[in-house]
């Protein structure tokens, strides 16, 4: 390559890098529940057999791309015996200055944002309680970044609702996956 044409690439990338925007990613966290560990039973549900305080985690997340107008939480098992999987938490219209969620905060959410119908059919936390014998379940921790105020449903929607929003026109997201078993 001539002295020239190496320049030229240098200035040009030099140049690329200067200009681009920076792109964060994500992130969600816990300081209640680190990845890849077993949840603890301050959060497990009260019911189908199980004894816990079906108490809702901290979460925080950072690195929302530009264009984030709002954000949407949710907590999966994709492992329930059930062919589709169970929705324990489903928040949404969560205002973009919002950035984590207290301990307990499915029973005060922040002033905008809804929670959706979880599969023990309650606008509420749901924590784990997955049959016991079987395997321990995978909980998956989502939040997303949307580009949109309000989704434009209401507190009758369903987890799974919820979630076509999500997976069709977020912005960004981050999860992270922690068992229970019993």
């Amino acid at each position: 390559m001539s002295s020239f044409a190496s320049k030229s690439v240098f200035s040009a990338l030099f140049a690329f890098f200067l200009t681009a925007p920076l792109h964060a990613e994500m992130s969600l966290t816990s300081a209640d529940i680190a990845p890849d560990t077993t949840i603890g039973d301050a959060f497990v549900f009260n019911g189908f057999g199980c004894t816990g305080p079906n108490t809702s985690p901290a979460l925080a997340w950072e690195g929302a791309p530009e264009g984030t107008n709002s954000y949407i939480v949710n907590v999966y098992d994709p492992d329930a015996p059930t062919g589709s999987g169970f929705w324990h938490w489903a928040v949404f219209d969560l205002p973009a200055s919002v950035t984590e969620l207290p301990q307990g905060a499915a029973s005060a959410l922040p002033e905008g944002a809804m929670q959706a119908r979880n599969d023990y059919s309650a606008n509420d936390w749901g924590g784990p309680c997955p049959p016991e014998g079987d395997t321990p379940h995978r909980y998956v921790f989502t939040v997303y970044a949307m580009p949109q105020e309000k989704l434009g449903i209401d507190e009758t929607a369903s987890g799974a609702v919820v979630g076509f929003f999500a997976h069709t026109s977020s912005l960004d997201s981050a999860s992270f996956t922690a068992t229970y078993g019993r």
